[in-house]
């Protein structure tokens, strides 16, 4: 029996530590063809932000519609990091299946602790998951492979593709104490020249390793092409909802791990030509992670349940009135160490509070040699978070001056704090009563009580 036509199908690409570095979002240096052309005749979303600025609290919140603190993953999941979705947590693939959905995964997968493929389908409801491969090019051509058998199927489906690149990855080119962009199978790109971003000073070093991000940028974008093509190859794409995003910003200082926008801010591009949304539009609304899933169970005849955070933006898609965001939030509490902080950021204004005197920014470098330095942070080491940071987004968009302290601003921070402040109340924020307690925490003091 054919596909149900006026079922769409779903397909969710992703990839890491992107943020907006494509060309569709005004970066002039960056080759990204295909996503740009997906762009072009989908839907952008040119203020979509994360809910976390690292890889599984904000795949967490993608997938669950549910804010890090709340779904449980408040740091990585992997080795001992340990963190994991709670028991009752509900990701898409296992609400799109119940709703008779063939749900497929591919690719990278950093929302639960569970590694092996056949647990990690029983835990996230998925019919089918291959996580052999993670960079680009094979789980593009997997996922080739996969649509030839979904269009042919008789359920609608829903396809989780995720790419390596372009996260960082060591490789035998790196100097003693970098890891690059490039690994060993990748090349720098810098053949529309480089830009760097208002954050950082413009070095040599930093040119040289903005070139490397826009090598793998473009290998993933080639892979993402792949995909689109087999979509349009095999007749489905008008009858598919197709998403691209990532999961947080680009890892270099004060994006990635940081709650500043270049952390937070996420490329969101949807097409689904049979509902309308196509023509290249561009929205400027606020959105937030946590709304995609409740907006694609709505587009697919579902609902959310009334413990998602998130609210569905299907009217927007549709062209009809939809009340804009006033505010997201975001958090960080653990990454390589303790490092708890939270933000609501408005239309012009951003409150950042941060729970501990770490070093005034979290460096996503992963070396010991750093070749990308903020135009702030002139103190080194000897910096340290301040209790609270105000920023005017409109005055100062890369958020280089701390304005928590000017007089003038005493309304704007005391309505900020009172909107974080009872944003963490209601979401049950364990900050709230103190400091976390991590899973590595748990396991040792257990091995010291058993030894």
């Amino acid at each position: 029996m054919p596909q149900d036509p006026t079922r769409p199908n779903v397909v969710v690409m992703h990839c890491h530590d992107l943020g907006r570095f494509l060309g569709c979002y005004g970066n002039q240096t960056v080759a990204t063809p295909h996503l740009d052309a997906l762009a072009a005749d989908g839907v952008r979303f040119d203020r979509a932000f994360t809910t976390a600025p690292q890889c599984s609290p904000s795949r967490a919140s993608l997938f669950t519609g549910r804010y890090p603190h709340v779904n449980g993953v408040l740091g990585l999941t992997h080795q001992d990091f340990a963190w994991d979705l709670h028991p009752a947590e509900r990701h898409l693939g296992g609400l799109l299946r119940d709703q008779g959905y063939r749900s497929v995964l591919l690719g990278v997968q950093h929302e639960s602790r569970a590694r092996a493929d056949e647990e990690l389908a029983a835990r996230l409801g998925f019919d089918h998951v291959d996580t052999t491969a993670n960079r680009a090019e094979p789980v593009s051509l997997a996922a080739v492979d996969q649509l030839g058998q979904l269009v042919e199927g008789d359920r609608p489906f829903y396809l989780q593709v995720g790419f390596l690149e372009p996260h960082r990855m060591a490789g035998d080119r790196d100097e003693p104490g970098v890891m690059g962009f490039l690994g060993n199978h990748l090349e720098p790109d810098d053949s529309l020249g480089v830009a760097i971003p208002p954050y950082l000073l413009d070095t040599p070093s930093a040119r040289t390793e903005l070139a490397e991000l826009q090598g793998a940028v473009r290998h993933m974008d080639a892979a993402a092409g792949r995909v689109l093509a087999e979509l349009e190859r095999l007749g489905a794409s008008d009858n598919t909802i197709m998403v691209f995003t990532t999961d947080h910003g680009l890892a270099l200082p004060r994006a990635k791990c940081s709650l500043y926008d270049p952390g937070l801010e996420v490329a969101l591009i949807i097409r689904y030509p049979d509902g309308g949304w196509t023509g290249g539009q561009v929205h400027d609304a606020l959105v937030s992670h946590v709304d995609l899933l409740p907006t694609l169970l709505a587009a697919t005849g579902g609902a959310a349940g009334d413990n998602v955070h998130g609210r569905s933006f299907l009217p927007l898609l549709n062209g009809e009135e939809h009340p804009r965001r006033q505010e997201i939030f975001g958090e960080m509490t653990y990454h390589d160490y303790y490092d708890p902080r939270r933000c609501v950021r408005t239309e012009r204004h951003k409150l950042v509070a941060n729970f501990s005197s770490a070093p005034a920014f979290m460096d996503p470098s992963q070396g010991w040699m750093r070749r990308c330095r903020p135009k702030v942070q002139t103190e080194g080491l000897a910096s340290y978070h301040p209790s609270l940071e105000l920023y005017d987004l409109e005055a100062d968009p890369a958020e280089l001056t701390n304005l928590v302290d000017e007089p003038e601003q005493a309304g704007v921070v005391a309505e900020l704090s009172a909107k974080l402040a009872e944003w963490m109340v209601q979401t049950k924020d364990p900050l709230v009563d103190g400091a976390v307690t991590s899973p590595l925490h748990t396991k040792t003091m257990n091995a010291l009580l058993r030894a």
